[in-house]
């Protein structure tokens, strides 16, 4: 709705920019309140934070390239425009797991506790994060005429415009505050470690396969001609969050019967 929050002395603040920074911000100072809960070091999960800051914006960035490559060939320095929106978050959430998996072995972190400190983190700033895809227009939804829909004017924004649209970022954004509502209210009651991360899998990937069906943007390819990219991914990672939900659970049934 509005791509530009200000500008002031020649430098040009974008709205997109400002709440992925706010979300990154806010996940890492809810991550280290929850390390310091679970007695895992909140300085190394602050430093945990940083690389995987980058790894997600590097995998975000380069699956949406991947997905939108006539997007980039006439000026490929577009690429790293990132402050105008157009990451994927599986792309992100992929590049981010194998970085901090490097960095939970070398410094012999638990992997379980941290796994749950980040489905905590990672809903809230994918909250703020969605709030700025709106604000650019990327993400975009299809055309209709629900008293919710919006309609976007801004002559730099990356949605049509003059066209009432379906929300999708909304949607979304509010689809994770409802997630990381949830895994929050839930975090005392956790019966392992690992659970609240594979539950948090679970319900991303099938809010997101559900949202995708009303997202107009270009998604890449489809599988069956019915599928995107994204929408495949999120449940194929559903799936095996449940499979592993069923594991770690009958695993944890088993040690507690065997105290």
């Amino acid at each position: 709705m509005h791509p530009v929050l200000f500008t002031c002395c020649g430098l040009t603040v974008h709205t997109y920019g400002f709440f992925l920074a706010l979300g990154i911000l806010a996940a890492i100072f809810l991550s280290r309140k929850e390390a310091v809960r679970l007695g895992v070091d909140p300085d190394k999960i602050t430093d945990a934070c940083f690389y995987v800051v980058i790894g997600a914006i590097v995998g975000s960035r380069l699956f949406y390239v991947a997905t939108n490559p006539s997007e980039f060939m006439t000026d490929p320095l577009e690429i790293v425009k990132i402050w105008k929106g157009g990451l994927v978050f599986y792309g992100g959430f992929i590049g981010a797991v194998v970085v901090v998996l490097v960095y939970i072995r070398m410094h012999r972190l638990p992997v379980g506790k941290c796994a749950d400190i980040a489905a905590i983190g990672i809903p809230l700033g994918h909250f703020f994060g969605r709030l700025g895809c709106f604000s650019a227009g990327c993400c975009y939804g299809k055309a209709c005429h629900l008293p919710w829909a919006v309609t976007f004017r801004h002559p730099e924004s990356l949605a049509p415009l003059h066209i009432p649209l379906h929300p999708t970022q909304i949607y979304e954004s509010l689809a994770n505050l409802a997630v990381f509502l949830l895994i929050f209210a839930f975090r005392k009651s956790k019966q392992y470690d690992g659970q609240l991360f594979w539950i948090y899998i679970a319900i991303y990937g099938v809010n997101r396969s559900i949202i995708e069906t009303f997202r107009a943007d270009f998604r890449g390819g489809t599988f069956f001609n019915q599928l995107s990219v994204s929408q495949t991914i999120g449940l194929g990672f559903a799936a095996a969050a449940v499979i592993m939900l069923v594991i770690l659970g009958r695993k944890n049934a088993a040690s507690v019967n065997n105290v």
